[in-house]
């Protein structure tokens, strides 16, 4: 039972946006005010909702979750949990959260968590999901959220910062999807998902990943314009998006896609964690 409750809320997916979210939360402070209340409510309140949209998504693709091979043994389609339980669930984690963000953090930090919950769970899951292959594209807006959330309880104001670090969460998530959907291609076919490489095919997407991951290094080198990081972040970042890139282009040339699609999708996952290592290690201080 517990383990199904943890599970539902995605946990791996949890972790790696609370690394953005303290990211952003420490570009902002500017080394000052650091291990605060605020930073603490902040990363509780983006847990709690990110942990809602989550198990809204489970509750909302329970069926086609059964055709999944990845998913299928989910507890909801191996009903170990009713809807009505784990429906009631998401719901008390977002009121939870939202709570949280808007009265221990400020407004502004709960009104993005709500922004971010309707994006994902109405707009992405419940729309364009099962409808357009703009889904990953569009619902990266929420994926967006977390490090913008962290800024901006520091700073209660939508500035430049905000706007790049939402950029650079929004330009890194479709590629990074991309590259898994194009080793699940076939079991989202099944489902009934039209994503871009069941709909356009694998060549097609893994052209128009080229372009986000391309335009992370000039997002990169404004934060380090704008003076919010350092010369060690605009390096590295620069430097893993560049390998990234190489990586995706010797992808258009592949004999086996999965082999590298998985590959691809480890990349990835480190361009993240080692930009937001670096973010967090080279902040400019005040």
């Amino acid at each position: 039972m517990l383990k199904d409750l943890v599970a539902l809320t995605k946990p791996r997916i949890i972790r790696l946006n609370l690394i953005a979210a303290f990211g952003g939360y420490w570009v902002a402070s500017k080394w000052d005010h650091i291990f605060s209340w605020t930073l603490l409510w902040m990363l509780v309140g983006s847990a709690l909702t990110m942990a809602s949209s989550c198990v809204f998504n489970n509750y909302l693709d329970r069926e086609l979750d059964m055709k999944m091979a990845r998913t299928r043994d989910r507890a909801l389609p191996q009903n170990r949990m009713t809807p009505g339980f784990v429906l009631g669930y998401g719901i008390i984690l977002g009121i939870t959260g939202l709570v949280v963000l808007f009265a221990l953090v400020n407004p502004l930090s709960g009104w993005l968590g709500l922004l971010g919950m309707f994006v994902y769970v109405v707009v992405y899951t419940m729309w364009l999901k099962r409808s357009s292959t703009w889904s990953t594209s569009i619902g990266g807006i929420s994926g967006a959220m977390p490090p913008v959330i962290g800024y901006c309880a520091v700073t209660n104001n939508v500035d430049a910062g905000a706007w790049i670090l939402f950029a650079l969460l929004f330009l890194w998530q479709p590629a990074h999807f991309w590259s898994l959907a194009i080793r699940r291609k076939e079991e989202y076919r099944a489902a009934g998902f039209p994503l871009l490489p069941v709909v356009k095919g694998v060549t097609r997407t893994k052209w128009q990943m080229l372009p986000y991951i391309v335009l992370l290094i000039p997002a990169s080198v404004l934060m380090y314009s704008y003076g919010y990081v350092g010369i060690y972040f605009l390096i590295l970042s620069v430097g893993i998006a560049v390998v990234w890139f190489v990586h995706a282009i010797s992808g258009l040339r592949a004999k086996d896609d999965e082999k590298w699609a998985k590959a691809d999708f480890m990349i990835s996952i480190n361009y993240l964690m080692i930009m937001f290592l670096a973010m967090i290690l080279d902040t400019n201080g005040v």
